[in-house]
């Protein structure tokens, strides 16, 4: 996929998220349950453990962190390119040790140092080209400390006929990789997004582009369980 639109794409998520931030942060309050299956992992590392979330949002997960694993036994890092969900992050981890910063995965750096968790929720299926995905995951990798993990989810939205029925035209002169898709939205606002299905075959890849040991992977939430799929990756000791 070219760089235009890779940034066409990229432009057109970011207006969606502008024109949809009070709906989306109102609807997304709730932890996903998948999380719970993380805790056995991060209750063997020694606190407080610095986290790295790409993508956060509103900031739930760090909410979650905080409530299941105390405020005090994280210093949470979060990371977005809307900066009205980040407004709302920053408001529901007041009291939490926690910094913010306004940056898009796929034009600016991510921060430096490691981390002994870096999550990655909600927003491969936002990266444009398989390329881009892959180099993504890379450079998340390389944030990982020795014994941290790296947890991810991938969408399965295509599988449900409820998002198929969502899908609307492709622009016309625009490039398209495999399973791209634009997916509208219709409450509280009118938008369209783009969204990258991975099928099984481009996740195992994308693991594999980790260079990381995997764990786990599974599928969870939504209401019949299997609307996201998890991997749960590790960086080996030193």
């Amino acid at each position: 996929m070219d760089e235009a639109t890779i940034r066409a794409l990229n432009a057109l998520n970011r207006q969606f998220y502008h024109t949809t931030a009070a709906h989306f942060d109102r609807t997304r309050a709730r932890p996903w349950a998948g999380w719970e299956r993380l805790l056995p992992y991060l209750q063997k590392l020694p606190a407080p453990l610095r986290v790295l979330d790409v993508g956060c949002g509103n900031g739930r997960f760090g909410v979650f962190l905080a409530e299941r694993l105390g405020a005090e036994n994280i210093r949470y890092h979060g990371v977005d390119s809307a900066p009205e969900l980040l407004a709302r992050a920053r408001e529901a981890l007041a009291n939490v040790p926690a910094q913010f910063e306004e940056r898009d995965v796929l034009e600016d750096p991510l921060p430096s140092g490691e981390y002994v968790l870096v999550a990655l929720f909600g927003v491969l299926h936002h990266i444009p080209s398989a390329t881009r995905r892959r180099e993504c995951l890379r450079q998340l990798a390389a944030h990982v400390a020795p014994n941290g993990y790296l947890v991810l989810t991938a969408w399965c939205f295509y599988e449900f006929e409820r998002f198929r029925r969502r899908v609307q035209p492709w622009p016309q002169g625009l490039a398209r990789e495999k399973h791209d898709y634009l997916l509208d939205w219709q409450r509280g606002a009118h938008a369209v997004r783009y969204c990258h299905y991975v099928d099984e075959a481009e996740h195992a890849d994308l693991l594999a582009a980790t260079g990381l040991e995997v764990l786990e992977t599974f599928r969870a939430d939504g209401h019949n369980g299997a609307l996201n799929r998890y991997s749960i990756l590790q960086r080996p000791a030193r």
